[in-house]
């Protein structure tokens, strides 16, 4: 988009010849005033780069025209024309803010080459209002980043609910940024200074989960030798965020649809309820709608839930914010590392880009990190990460012993075979969802969790 310059005169014929040497000299739009009040009115409506403005004029001077305008468009440059009798009041216009002063009669070429560095520098301004917004739109949104239309509905659509305090349900796939989301809108309603309870749900088991999250009374069980505050307590008048609320179990949810009707929770061991007073925030990767058909999730809860819903899209539905979120990432984690900057191979980009991510942003987050580590120059390649890798071939099993190992170590290393072969298939079965490995395996998620960090098995490579 060409630049945009507004020249203001009382001399119509200074106006008229100004307009016809610096268009075609500078490339610009050129548009005129004959006034100060003119000006005004054009600035107000029109979008305005640089103003070159005579300081004397009858009625609304040059220099008042400055002074109305810096206070609310202070990317607006302006130069000042004098008369050569008047250098004072030009000194003057520059302490409130002009950016340089030419005198009449000027010669053309000075005048050119001064409105020149005037759009660099009006340009420079602009460049740094929009990086200072977008770094404030980064703090506001908790490092949620992308420019797509989707993610811009996103961000509008925090912004609106983060004005109450009704339900929220956040859905997306694994790694979409569903817990900074959930921070976004706490950080931007009314609850912010106050405490932000973030639960992870399927980590706890069950009968841990409920005394968590609603305390319990001296001796309502075995070990309770004192009275304990839960979650939505500590919560109280904050915010409480209920992370991956698909895994709970139908016990948890009939509980937690009290909280969400009566607005008290009741301690185990206590007979009276407690009011509390806390914005609920859900999140979830699960399909709702199958688990409801399948009773495994209450449907009242989930109307309950599903007030106000935030669906987070996944990469490969904003493939334009790729490139974006690498080089956020890539910043974030040199530092975090203590490493020297650090820049992607064009190949290693496009290869980013052409990827369907299916673990999303954290995927890319741990391929960053990867990268990182093991470049040995400033730029990062496709040799440095696992990109366009398969998952791992899971391993057979060697169920034979080594007899010349003592019984506990040969033991061991069955075992470890025998898991690696045995949990590998499973999550190659699911593509690393560890829930529907552990349902498979008939196991709870919790005790397949422990297995996995037992025998070091990770889920990360079985996510495609």
């Amino acid at each position: 988009m060409a630049q945009h310059l507004l020249i203001v005169d009382d001399e119509p014929d200074m106006l008229t010849l100004l307009k016809r040497s610096l268009e075609p000299e500078l490339g610009c739009r050129v548009d005129t005033a004959a006034s100060g009040e003119m000006a005004l009115d054009m600035i107000r409506d029109g979008d305005y780069d640089l103003v070159l403005a005579d300081i004397k004029m009858p009625g609304i001077s040059g220099l008042e025209v400055l002074e109305r305008v810096k206070s609310d468009h202070e990317e607006i440059t302006f130069v000042m024309m004098t008369a050569y009798g008047h250098i004072e009041m030009a000194v003057e216009a520059m302490k409130r803010g002009a950016y340089d002063f030419i005198t009449k009669p000027f010669d053309h070429d000075a005048l050119v080459m001064r409105l020149e560095k005037a759009f660099e520098r009006s340009r420079l301004l602009k460049e740094n209002l929009r990086l200072h917004h977008e770094c404030h739109s980064t703090d506001m949104f908790q490092e949620l980043v992308g420019k797509s239309p989707k993610m811009q509905r996103v961000y509008e659509t925090i912004r609106t609910v983060a004005q109450n305090d009704l339900t929220v349900l956040i859905t997306g796939e694994s790694g979409t940024g569903k817990d900074l989301a959930a921070r976004a809108v706490h950080a931007l309603s009314n609850r912010s200074k106050r405490s932000f309870i973030a639960v992870n749900c399927p980590t706890v088991p069950e009968h841990i989960l409920e005394s968590e999250l609603f305390g319990y009374k001296k001796g309502a069980f075995t070990h309770a030798t004192s009275d304990k505050k839960g979650l939505f307590q500590e919560a109280h008048t904050g915010t409480i965020f209920l992370d991956e609320i698909g895994d709970i179990t139908p016990t948890i949810q009939t509980k937690l649809l009290r909280v969400l009707q009566e607005k008290e929770i009741k301690p185990l061991g206590d007979a009276r309820p407690v009011q509390v007073d806390v914005r609920i925030i859900a999140s979830t990767n699960q399909p709702l709608a199958e688990k409801i058909k399948s009773g495994d999730f209450r449907e009242d809860f989930f109307y309950r839930l599903n007030v106000l819903p935030i669906r987070l899209p996944p990469l490969r539905e904003r493939v334009e914010d790729i490139p974006l979120i690498a080089n956020h990432l890539l910043e974030k984690h040199c530092r975090k590392l203590g490493k020297a900057s650090k820049r992607f191979s064009p190949a290693l980009m496009d290869a980013f880009v052409a990827r369907r991510w299916e673990g999303n942003v954290r995927e890319m987050e741990n391929m960053i990190m990867q990268g990182i580590l093991f470049s040995q120059s400033d730029e990062i390649t496709l040799k440095d990460v696992k990109i366009g890798r398969k998952p791992p071939a899971v391993p057979e099993a060697e169920i034979t012993p080594n007899l010349d190992q003592p019984y506990k170590q040969a033991k061991e290393n069955n075992l470890k075979a025998f898991n690696s072969a045995y949990i590998g298939h499973m999550l190659s079965q699911s593509k690393g969802n560890v829930t529907q490995a552990a349902k498979a395996c008939g196991l709870e998620r919790q005790a397949l969790q422990q297995i996995m960090r037992r025998y070091d098995i990770s889920a990360e490579p079985y996510r495609r």
